[in-house]
This record gives C-alpha cells, sequence and structure tokens, in this order.
C-alpha cells in the first residue's frame, strides 16, 4: 500500500477554501469591528461628575445622554433626553418634558427621579466634584413634578445653564449605579444611556467601550442611529513623541494633539487626513501676576507686551494650524470682540515704557536695573500644549529689551497649582476650554477659583456677573463680554498667545470624524472605518 499520496491542484484549491470559510461554517465568533483610539492625557479620575479634565469627555460623551445637546453647525440648543423645556419670564425656572423610552445600560429607566438623583449626587459636598456642581450656577431646587416632568429651580438667572446641561459632566448617569459603586468606585462602573456602553477603566494603560444595540433616542444631531463600530479601545500616549510613532505603526487609528510638522508629515504620505479642530473657551495664555514686582506696574505689563512678536511666536511653534489669539476668548467663542485686538509689537514703545517705569540700563550689561535691583521676570509655564516652547520665546524676546528671565516648567496641573499658590512668579499660563464665555469668571472674576493675576476690580467684576445673568438677553451678553474684553486689554491682564487648535489625525480609513461644540468630543456614533 502506498503511502505517498498526490492530489490533483484543484482539490487543494477546494481544501484552501473550505479551511477559509470554516469559521463562518461553524459558528466561531468574528473579531469585532474596533477602533484604537489614543488619548494624550491619563486623568487622575474620570468620573465627568466628579473630576474636571477635558480628555475624560473624549470616551465618556459616547457613554452618557445629556438633557440637551448642542448643534456644532448652529450652536442651537435640540432636545436629547428631554424632549422639550421651558424657561420662565424671569429665567429663574427650567422646566424639561423628558422622554419615556429611555433605559440605562443596566436595565434601570430614564425618569425625572433619575434627573435628581444625578444632580444630587453632584452637588453632594462629601464628594467634591471639580466642575460639575460649579456649572450648574444658582441653582437652589430640583422639582420632580411627575414621572416624566422636573423643574430646576434658580436664586438667579445662570445665562450658562443649557451650556451647562449638554455637557458630559452633568451626563445622565443610572441611579442604581451611582448608589451602589459610590464617588470612589464609580468611575471603574459607570453607567450611561448612550451609544456605548462602559466596559473597563484600567487606568494608565486603556479603557474600553461596546456598542449599546439598544440604543434608539439619539439626538438629531448625530447622523447614525446605531454605532456601526462595535468596540473602541482608548489608550494613554502623554508623550508628544510617541503619538505620531503610534499612528505610523498602526498601533492607534486617531489621536489629537498631534505636533504640527509631524500632522503635515503624516497627511504627505496619503494614509492620514489632518483635523485642525478649533477649540472655544481662553486661548493659550500667560496671565501677568499684578501683586508681584515688576509685574504689579501697569507699564511694566504694557511694555512686556509691546515687547513680544505674538505672531512670529505662534508661527514659530504651531505652524499654519493656529490664528493669533487677540483678547481673553478665542475667536470662536461666543462674546469674542473683534474691536478690542491687542497692541502690536513695538520696541520702542516697549522700551520707552520700561525706562517711564524707571528700569535703567545704567551699566551697559544688557539688563535694566532700578534702585540696584535686577529687571528680573520668573515665567511659569504648564508642560502641555507647548506652552514650554511659548515661554522660551517670551524669555527670549524680553531678554532683548532688558530683563533678566526664568522659566520654570510645571509637570502637570498639580505641580502648576502649586507654583502659584507659592506666589513666587511674574507670569503663569493658564487657560480654561468651554463655548460659554462664562468661563471667564474663572480667571477674571476676584472671587474666581483661577484668578492667578491678583487683579481686583468691582466693575470688571459686576460685568461679569452681569453678562451670566443675561440669560435671555443674548446681545446684552456679547456687549458686556466686549467691554471685560477692553478692561483686560487696557489692564494688560494676560498675554493672549495663540486660539487653541486641537491638531487631530486620524487614518485615512477613518471616516465620519465630526466633533462636538466644545471641540474635543468625537461623536463615536457617526464613525466608520473602511475596508
Amino acid at each position: 500500500m502506498r503511502s505517498d499520496r498526490t492530489y490533483h491542484p484543484l482539490l487543494l484549491l477546494l481544501a484552501a477554501l473550505l479551511a477559509a470559510l470554516a469559521p463562518a461554517c461553524t459558528g466561531a465568533p468574528e473579531e469585532p469591528v474596533t477602533l484604537r483610539y489614543g488619548l494624550t492625557l491619563a486623568p487622575t479620575g474620570i468620573d465627568p461628575h466628579l473630576n474636571a479634565s477635558a480628555e475624560l469627555g473624549i470616551p465618556l460623551s459616547s457613554v452618557y445622554d445629556t438633557l440637551v445637546f448642542q448643534d456644532p453647525q448652529t450652536g442651537d440648543f435640540v432636545p436629547g433626553l428631554a424632549e422639550r423645556w421651558t424657561i420662565s419670564a424671569d429665567g429663574l425656572a427650567y422646566t424639561f418634558d423628558l422622554r419615556r423610552d429611555v433605559t440605562f445600560h443596566d436595565g434601570t429607566r430614564f425618569d425625572a427621579a433619575a434627573v435628581r438623583a444625578n444632580i444630587e449626587y453632584v452637588l453632594n459636598p462629601d464628594h467634591h466634584s471639580q466642575k460639575a456642581a460649579f456649572m450648574l450656577g444658582s441653582l437652589e431646587a430640583v422639582e420632580v413634578l411627575d414621572e416624566y416632568t422636573v423643574r430646576l429651580v434658580l436664586a438667579e438667572p445662570y445665562a450658562p445653564l443649557l451650556d451647562s446641561l449638554s455637557q458630559v459632566y452633568l451626563g445622565m448617569a443610572s441611579p442604581e449605579a451611582l448608589e451602589t459603586w459610590g464617588p470612589t468606585e464609580y468611575q471603574f462602573h459607570q453607567v450611561g444611556s448612550g451609544p456605548y456602553r462602559f466596559v473597563e477603566y484600567i487606568p494608565n494603560d486603556h479603557l474600553t467601550l461596546e456598542r449599546n444595540p439598544e440604543y434608539a433616542w439619539g439626538p438629531s444631531i448625530y447622523e447614525a442611529d446605531q454605532a456601526a463600530i462595535e468596540r473602541v479601545v482608548f489608550t494613554f500616549y502623554e508623550d508628544l513623541a510617541t503619538r505620531a510613532i503610534a499612528l505610523q505603526s498602526g498601533e492607534i487609528d486617531v489621536i489629537g494633539e498631534i505636533q504640527p510638522r509631524d500632522a503635515e508629515r503624516l497627511e504627505q504620505s496619503g494614509d492620514f487626513v489632518t483635523y485642525p479642530v478649533r477649540i472655544p473657551g481662553q486661548p493659550s495664555q500667560f496671565l501677568f501676576n499684578t501683586l508681584q514686582a515688576p509685574t504689579d506696574d501697569l507699564r511694566v505689563r504694557q511694555a512686556l507686551t509691546r515687547a513680544v512678536d505674538r505672531a512670529a511666536i505662534v508661527e514659530t511653534v504651531f505652524g499654519i494650524f493656529s490664528p493669533v489669539a487677540e483678547g481673553p476668548l478665542s475667536a470662536v467663542t461666543i462674546g469674542f470682540d473683534p474691536g478690542s485686538p491687542y497692541p502690536a509689537m513695538d520696541l520702542q514703545e516697549a522700551a520707552a515704557l520700561l525706562t517711564a517705569a524707571g528700569w535703567i540700563d545704567g551699566d551697559g550689561d544688557g539688563v535694566r536695573e532700578r534702585e540696584g535691583q535686577p529687571f528680573s521676570l520668573h515665567i511659569v509655564a504648564p508642560n502641555w500644549g507647548s506652552n514650554p516652547e511659548v515661554a522660551q520665546l517670551l524669555q527670549a524676546a524680553w531678554e532683548e529689551v532688558g530683563a533678566s528671565v526664568t522659566v520654570e516648567v510645571a509637570a502637570g496641573f498639580g505641580a502648576l497649582k502649586e507654583l502659584q499658590a507659592a506666589g513666587e512668579y511674574n507670569l503663569i499660563g493658564v487657560n480654561f476650554f468651554g463655548a460659554d464665555p462664562d468661563l471667564l469668571r474663572t480667571t477674571l472674576s476676584s472671587d474666581g477659583l483661577y484668578s492667578w493675576s491678583g487683579y481686583r476690580d468691582a466693575h470688571l467684576d459686576e460685568t461679569l456677573l452681569e453678562a451670566s445673568r443675561a440669560s435671555l438677553d443674548p446681545d446684552r451678553r456679547v456687549a458686556l463680554y466686549a467691554e471685560a474684553a477692553r478692561i483686560t486689554r487696557d489692564r494688560a491682564l494676560l498675554l493672549p498667545i495663540r486660539d487653541y487648535v486641537n491638531l487631530v489625525v486620524a487614518s485615512s480609513r477613518l471616516q465620519g470624524l465630526r466633533f462636538s461644540t466644545q471641540g474635543w468630543f468625537p461623536q463615536l456614533i457617526d464613525l466608520r472605518l473602511a475596508p
């Protein structure tokens, strides 16, 4: 009997085809369509109700639905979990009629009691909410009128309320999950009602979402009724240098905060697409410390402003992608005033102002002095958003006009706050993002949580407060923010650098990439991965 066999080529081909079809024929599961999304920051906590990072909203905006959504094209608020709403004539009561067909990912029903439970969770002082609690303004009470009607009652009008309610920080969570896990553990067991379910979070490693097959109540801003991508895995790339490498190697399909040169190079390859996403809110900026010499002198602050070629800094660090900032608000933010631009560079005027302030280079060593003390400046720069590179260029510019300048880079937001608390700085980099201009109160009001300029001005405080209350008069709000911008410029409270642009680079296979009004958060439900 022969042990060696010869097979006809057609039989071999048939065997290969059968082998390839075997998984489908035997019912073996196929690998789910998976998107790999890079994150640029590993937050210390990711419960959006309690933590404040913008980065957490990139995955979690698709886990939660909100009472209202904001259309990124028009800026209008559209129905979400609330089908409709009314605002009282005095602006103190917002009544929401809720959808009746929504269930959370754990099967819990969404209703008016769930809204109240969520807001109570946020406002519980023992939970120490870093952002969401402050987004509710003067909220006094949450009234459950019936099973699907809820009213929010304010002590005074608060114009940003709808904007707040449209953001992930006030996304509706399962009350049962909030109660079961509490403020410490809930971040690892999040339950919303959005198009994706929360599956797993391993800090500093990955976060996984999976498609919610029951989703049937998406807002009008979503183009798809159901997500096409079944799983999204988020991984962390805090080091700038690793992001482009991760894209090129295929580790990830998309990531933001790419360096301009890397973005241009990747797009030229034909395998990637760059999405420059303009972010509303405050521009990249440095606040002057008005309580610390020599920047306690208005003439010095004005001189330093005029000694800087901001356009050249933006071109050097950010290339063609970022506009030069012209005030305390970026140009894509409601309330931006194009009529209050910052003065252009004028070295002669800068020198004259410094001389008038008593700072003179009497010994010809290149450093100005006054009363035997050198003209010294200390810049504190955050370690993100290319702030260190900007600070180095500011250092060079101010050394040209006779300053001795040191730059200190803060390794994270906690370190930045510690350096600010010490008070030994003349400029410090800090800015916040958001579609509503009320965020200016955070840094410009005397009692603002981050009023790190130390400037106190009753008129500026009242201007910003009145703007926050003008909920029924949008034109009045715009005029008030224009006045705030004028004060900020005339008193030289800050040095605006560039309107923030998030450079997102994605594989050319990724289709349908669009972002929320806030600019950071992708609408995952609309994404597709081409073969």
